[in-house]
């Protein structure tokens, strides 16, 4: 039975039928990329392609998933191609073959825990001591060399640096204690599928000659061995189509490369090049608002994005006087929605902010205003762990007897403890919360648990610099851990559910991890000079770059309303600034803008 392409679109229908040789679909945001992906699947599999002869591989479980329900929906049961991530397809290659280059096909797969665990292990025997070096901060230098297929005998060469050398260290002993344990960790399983690629030319030719066609999804997110495997895979029939969008390219802190889209059209020859630019999620207005952004950078190619949708209302620009009023003004607008039209429910709304920090505010609004919310991604602030950690040294300050908070500083090390104590000793409770946070803090070297140039350690630290800003508002420690326990106390259950069983709360979450994600409704806060931009890329024009494109994800994740969001003063990091509203508003055009200044700051609408 044929394959019926009358629901795709010119653009979507010519990269579908288009199968032989290699090809590059640049997929604007919302364009259909996983439809057309599915059909060209279905298509190949049509004009007589095996189901077996065609690989399809993407970056998460959920949507490999998703496109294997897609095709079976087109195709029926009885077809099953192989869809898989990276990872799930190299790990079954090392099962099959692994063997030959002495890997056990019954090999365990470490997790993050059994990785820093064997990298402590690593430290015991070669007397480094994990206070001076953290094995995450190892554990991620050693995983950035093998997003790079840089083996622990060759790392020494690329080393630089006293830390980089312990690295080099480190990484020969934990890759014995892996080899010993007939294990691999995550980031083995590329880097030793290509080294058997390399190692053993029939074993790559037997998967060569079996992947006659195949399709890489998100292809600006690769890192250099995903790009190479790719490439080794599709050595013989050169039938490689890959999709992706440089603009859409946000996480080059884990290795991922835009710039393998370029690298593809030098590495193969007569590269045919698709563009999906009519967008079927967002209004006109918005599109028109995030190409104004992201046509700002000239290090890719931008695709001016169309909608046959209406061409909508403005974008919503807001001034506020503070983080608090930024808030109250999305409450206010939630409710004014929902009033205006009895079909919208709370999860069709979402805030997006540049940092995990951000959400602490917000969520203190929400919880005084009973605004169900639910974190995407994340952990609410008062319930992160080294917010608690903070706490913990708080609460024992001022009140001796709680053994539980002195439990938990326990469990950050003797050392530690013993600071602690001696703090405590020489404590004067008259002191103001900041001073006494900062000094604890200080005393006992809690900082020294985080690498700054860690990702997810810098998202703590940056936490830890926001718990300043409630320091600040409650200069008595006891009102502080009191109003703590209170907001602790009213968080909003997040099984709150409507009558279809979905959790009927406001989505938070930050710019990365709404990538993929779509919503009716979505708030841009915090759009402002250092803040987002992020302070740290201002001074980089890639990382610069990075940030507009992490703006025009979060904008085209709005379907019916955006609203960027901006405040003349913030609390935030415990330090009050006075700010500069962000480039990315000043680049927007007037004719897609509505400005919101202030209207609502002493007007009390009738459906509150």
């Amino acid at each position: 039975m044929a394959i019926d392409l009358s629901i795709l679109n010119i653009e979507q229908k010519e990269a579908v039928v288009s199968i032989k040789g290699p090809c590059i679909i640049l997929a604007g945001a919302g364009s259909g990329k996983t439809r057309v992906l599915t059909y060209r699947t279905a298509y190949l599999i049509d004009k007589g392609v095996s189901d077996e002869n065609i690989l399809l591989t993407t970056f998460t479980n959920k949507a490999a998933g998703e496109m294997k329900e897609r095709i079976t929906k087109l195709l029926g049961a009885k077809h099953s191609v192989l869809t898989s991530t990276f990872h799930a397809l190299c790990a079954k290659i090392l099962r099959i073959d692994g063997e030959k280059i002495g890997i056990p096909k019954n090999f365990l797969i470490y997790d993050e825990q059994d990785q820093k665990d064997a990298v402590k292990e690593a430290f015991e025997i070669l007397g480094v001591s994990p206070k001076e070096y953290k094995p995450s901060s190892v554990l991620g230098n050693i995983s950035s060399a093998k997003n790079e297929l840089i083996n622990e005998n060759e790392y020494p060469q690329f080393a630089r640096g006293h830390f980089q050398g312990i690295v080099a260290k480190v990484y020969v002993v934990y890759q014995k204690i892996l080899r010993e344990n007939g294990a691999l960790d995550f980031d083995d399983l590329i880097l030793k599928t290509v080294e058997l690629f390399r190692k053993e030319p029939e074993v790559l030719k037997k998967y060569q000659n079996r992947f006659m066609y195949i399709l890489v999804d998100e292809y600006q997110d690769t890192n250099h061995a995903q790009y190479l495997l790719t490439k080794l895979l599709s050595g013989r029939w050169n039938n490689i189509c890959v999709v992706g969008d440089f603009s859409q390219s946000i996480y080059s802190f884990r290795g991922a490369d835009f710039l393998n889209l370029a690298k593809f059209k030098e590495d193969f020859k007569n590269v045919k090049t698709f563009s999906l630019s009519q967008n079927y999620r967002s209004t006109q207005k918005i599109l028109d608002a995030a190409s104004s952004v992201i046509s700002k950078n000239n290090t890719h190619p931008v695709l001016k994005l169309w909608t046959e949708n209406e061409s909508g209302e403005e974008v919503n620009v807001f001034e506020s006087l503070n983080e608090q009023k930024e808030a109250e003004f999305i409450i206010d607008q939630v409710l004014k929605l929902k009033y205006q039209n009895p079909d919208f429910k709370n999860y069709d709304f979402c805030i997006l902010y540049r940092t995990n920090a951000q959400s602490r505010a917000i969520e203190e609004v929400f919880i005084h205003h009973s605004m169900p919310y639910i974190l995407i991604g994340g952990t609410k602030f008062y319930e992160r762990k080294e917010i608690k950690d903070v706490l913990s040294f708080l609460k024992v300050l001022a009140n001796p007897k709680d053994k539980v908070s002195l439990k938990r500083v326990g469990k950050l090390g003797k050392g530690r403890l013993a600071k602690f104590m001696e703090f405590q000793n020489n404590f004067k409770i008259n002191l103001p919360t900041i001073e006494i946070l900062d000094n604890v803090v200080k005393a006992t070297d809690y900082l020294s648990l985080y690498d700054e140039k860690d990702e997810e350690d810098q998202q703590r630290l940056e936490n830890i610099k926001e718990l300043r800003s409630v320091a600040i508002e409650f200069p008595d420690l006891n009102q502080l851990l009191e109003n703590v326990s209170l907001v602790e106390q009213e968080y909003m259950p997040d099984h709150i559910k409507d009558e279809k069983g979905k959790k009927d709360a406001v989505n938070m979450m930050t710019l990365h991890a709404a990538k993929g994600l779509e919503f009716r409704v979505v708030f841009m806060v915090g759009m402002e000079e250092g803040l987002f931009p992020h302070s740290r890329s201002m001074m980089d024009k890639n990382e610069l770059e990075e940030e507009r494109r992490l703006c025009y994800v979060g904008m085209t994740r709005a379907r019916k309303k955006l609203y960027l969001t901006y405040s003349r003063k913030r609390l935030f990091f415990g330090q009050k600034t006075t700010n500069i509203v962000s480039r990315f508003i000043m680049e927007l055009p007037e004719g897609t803008l509505e400005r919101n200044l202030n209207k609502m700051e002493n007007d009390v609408p009738d459906y509150l």
